[in-house]
């Protein structure tokens, strides 16, 4: 697994995976998120060998609250 401080290359090296609830019915528009980890990482569920962004825990409480609010919309 390379990765940086914000990135990992190959997301399938973690576990932990689980759907987003706002991820929307079968049009293959879903993000995951594993849990279990320091930080946050987040994926494309499409592309579960594919690179994962990874937030420090408060700054993914801030993005998800945004959403919940509706100060985000998709």
């Amino acid at each position: 697994m390379i990765s940086s401080e914000h990135t990992v290359s190959d997301s399938s090296t973690l576990t932990g995976w689980v759907k987003s609830t706002y991820s929307g019915g079968d049009q293959g528009e879903c993000l995951e998120m594993a849990r279990g980890h320091a930080r946050v990482p987040v994926r494309d569920s499409k592309a579960v060998s594919g690179p994962a962004l990874v937030f420090a825990a408060d700054e993914w409480a801030a993005f998800v609250g945004a959403v919940r609010d509706g100060r985000i919309r998709g």
